[in-house]
């Protein structure tokens, strides 16, 4: 079989785009927002946009979930809260009452549902939230750009398929 330059570059670039998985990009985009705001549980809430309906996309938390904070987003009424919002929203940590303390603030992105941010295991400040909203601009950049390298590796087996012999 005859060395073929095309076939071979585009190989490599299918290769390059596909290395990003978004399941993995969500995970530690989660991981890095519970870093940076100095906790140990963070994740992503995706809002409808008939803003009905909440769904957890995904949730960092420290094995055994000692605050319950899983719980707490099932049965707290957060989610609910989150379809109505449009801005970052701010609970007080009480854990005598089961408050573990949570900040949520919008993901910016151009072509998907209202996303959030979220971080939750102690009492936020004004500083909390606009690192937070900082790094929800960054969250949202990233996803977009994953989203363009999946559009461009179904783009390009597409060429690919579809080249002249």
């Amino acid at each position: 079989m005859p060395y073929n330059r095309a076939d071979v570059a585009m190989r490599e670039l299918v290769a390059a785009f596909s290395c990003l998985e978004a399941a993995d990009l969500i995970d530690r985009l989660a991981r890095a927002a519970a870093a940076v705001a100095g906790t140990a549980y963070a994740g992503f809430v995706r809002v409808d946009a008939l803003r009905q309906e909440a769904l957890s996309l995904h949730v960092h938390a420290p094995p055994g979930d000692p605050l319950r904070v899983r719980r707490w987003l099932a049965e707290s009424g957060v989610l609910k809260e989150l379809t109505l919002s449009a801005e970052t929203v701010r609970l007080a940590h009480d854990t005598t009452v089961g408050e573990p303390g949570f900040l949520a603030t919008p993901v910016p992105l151009v072509a998907r549902d209202h996303t959030f941010v979220w971080v939750a295991g102690r009492g936020f400040g004004d500083g909390d939230e606009h690192l937070l909203s900082r790094f929800a601009t960054a969250a949202g950049r990233a996803l977009e750009a994953a989203s363009g390298l999946e559009a461009a590796v179904r783009l390009l087996r597409g060429v690919r398929s579809f080249r002249p012999a």
